[in-house]
């Protein structure tokens, strides 16, 4: 094992036959926590989360979007409940975008590229579940989307794109240091334009 990552529970880091890879364990949150963190109602391992995020993340890597390329979903059933974990290749050398925001990193051209490359996975049809500052990471080779825990494939659902769009604003309202609030806005306005512009060239 090569550490833990930070999160919510535990995601480690380990060193493989295939190379730096990250195990991240299926956990609630929330009220739903209460009841029970890691176990879920069964219906099948088709069904499982780590196999269907699996699934959506094989289609990503197909179709040459930056994700982290899944090696192997794992689901423990006990009864009519199962836990899982899901094993992807690590990304080397990158931060979490809310961990970039007022480094020497972030740039126009950040913000820019990173709704660029949102853009890009809406393009295709991907509904990320959780658009956070936190999925997003940073690295000298590009911007990557993480997390596709409860994802979906849907081709021209744009109110399920504006929705991951509001989401992710709400996120960087959360960690914009608040003494370079007046940024907020200038960057998200980039963003958006990369987007738009990611657009008028497809």
């Amino acid at each position: 094992m090569a550490g833990v990552a930070a999160g919510r529970g535990h995601a480690l880091l380990l060193e493989t036959e295939f190379g730096p890879a990250v195990l991240r364990q299926y956990l609630r949150g929330g009220w739903a926590a209460r009841v029970s963190r890691d176990r879920y109602a069964f219906s099948g391992y088709e069904n499982s989360r780590p196999v269907r995020e699996y699934e959506v993340l094989e289609q990503l890597v197909a179709a040459g979007l930056p994700v982290p390329r899944p090696i192997a979903a794992l689901c423990a059933r006990e009864g009519r409940f199962y836990s899982g974990w899901l094993i992807t290749r690590r990304i080397m050398d990158v931060l979490p975008l809310a961990d970039v925001i007022g480094s020497r990193r972030d740039t126009p051209e950040l913000w820019r590229d990173t709704g660029a490359c949102i853009r890009r996975f809406h393009d295709f049809g991907a509904v990320h579940a959780d658009l956070n500052a936190r999925n997003i990471l940073v690295g000298e080779s590009g911007i990557y989307l993480i997390d596709f825990d409860r994802s979906r494939l849907k081709k021209r659902d744009s109110r399920a794109f504006s929705a991951n769009l509001r989401r992710l604003h709400r996120s960087l309202q959360k960690v914009w240091p608040k003494n370079s609030r007046g940024r907020l806005e200038g960057a998200w306005n980039t963003l958006l334009a990369g987007y738009d512009m990611q657009r008028d060239a497809a």
